[in-house]
């Protein structure tokens, strides 16, 4: 669904403005329309936090006019400085989490920030951005402020041989063309008996893993990285001069119920620059 709109959530914190800055740059280079996406949460009934406007009594009508005024110029300042893209912005009412989820359904990509407040609160280490990129229909890339790497720097993929990580190479390599810089693809080993005799073999695999993606995008500078222990700890480390790391929602060994791995959990939590958890719609 590259022609799908990008759903970038939005409150109005610093961090939502990175990820609505993330999202922007990336429909520049795709073309695709911009929505930002403010979840109206009343939290309880005798009371409320809503993003940018002062705690009030349920239900208040002037905080919700102060919510679509909000979006209204957060929207139209972007779409002022973007004149090419089509920018739109919308507030809804229910869950984060849950809200989100729905509404990737018709979304080609979902842009959160790190954290927010409000309905965001804590996003980076709480359950918001897991239960999100767990659940949604579409991409999720989770965006931090100060993020690593420039825009000559890499794409960076995690790839165990998995169906997942395989849908997560596809989008990986498509981005890395896109931007025209080089896509590292990461494998982590667990040396067996033999020790370091058994790399040759793992590259290869990965290798052969890359021949279509090779094929699609000619031009593209692949290189393949084996590098022996914890996937998650080579991913994190990697993103520390990358300026994209993709994850797929759950690899080898994760357990069939689980909708999002612990290494794609810790890389969303620990990451030096932008995660982009992919899963099969």
């Amino acid at each position: 669904m590259r022609d799908a709109e990008i759903l970038v959530g939005y409150d109005g914190s610093t961090d939502a403005s990175v990820a609505l800055d993330w999202a922007l740059t990336e429909a520049e280079r795709s073309g695709q329309p911009v929505r930002l996406a403010y979840v109206f949460e009343w939290l309880t009934v005798a009371s409320w936090v809503g993003p940018g406007v002062a705690p009030g009594v349920w239900p208040d009508d002037t905080a919700r006019r102060q919510v679509d005024d909000l979006v209204r110029k957060a929207a139209a300042a972007a779409a002022a400085a973007h004149p090419g893209l089509a920018i739109t912005g919308e507030v809804y009412d229910g869950p984060p989490a849950l809200v989100l989820q729905e509404r990737s359904a018709d979304a080609g990509l979902l842009v959160l920030g790190s954290r927010g407040h409000g309905g965001f609160g804590g996003l980076l280490a709480g359950s918001t951005a897991v239960a999100v990129a767990a659940h949604a229909h579409c991409p999720v890339v989770v965006v931090r402020d100060g993020t690593a790497g420039g825009p000559d720097a890499p794409v960076a993929v995690g790839v165990d041989g998995s169906e997942p990580s395989l849908v997560a190479l596809g989008f990986a390599a498509e981005r890395a063309a896109q931007r025209r810089v080089p896509l590292r693809v990461l494998h982590a080993w667990t040396p067996g008996p033999g020790g370091a005799a058994g790399v040759p073999d793992e590259r290869a695999a990965v290798q052969e893993t890359l021949e279509p993606w090779r094929r699609t995008y000619p031009g593209l500078s692949m290189t393949v990285d084996v590098v022996g222990g914890s996937p998650a700890a080579m991913l994190i480390e990697a993103s520390r001069s990358t300026q994209l790391v993709v994850v797929g929602s759950r690899g080898r060994g994760g357990l069939a119920g689980m909708l999002l791995g612990s290494v794609s959990q810790q890389v969303i939590q620990h990451a030096g620059c932008p995660v982009a958890v992919v899963r099969e719609r």
